[in-house]
């Protein structure tokens, strides 16, 4: 208790890396791994899907045609 790790399995550079973490109570561990969750890309990527949707219900335009991204480059809905 108190203590969590993570692995950066996945990363080229380093496959086998893994830092070990360790808090002073399980809530700290816990509120470490969620905001680390929330900082994850995939977080961010569904976040910024849900929000760009909303934007659109709500104005009826895209959010992202006023900076000039084009529609391959922009995520996708699906």
């Amino acid at each position: 208790p108190g203590a969590f790790s993570l692995s950066l399995a996945g990363f080229i550079e380093e496959p086998e890396r893994k830092y070990c973490f360790e808090c002073a109570t399980e809530e700290q561990c816990q509120e470490w791994v969620e905001a680390l969750k929330r900082a994850s890309y995939e977080f961010l990527r569904r976040s910024l899907i849900f929000y760009r949707n909303e934007i659109q219900k709500m104005t009826g335009k895209d959010p992202l045609e006023q900076y000039g991204i084009s529609e391959e480059a922009r995520f996708q809905l699906g």
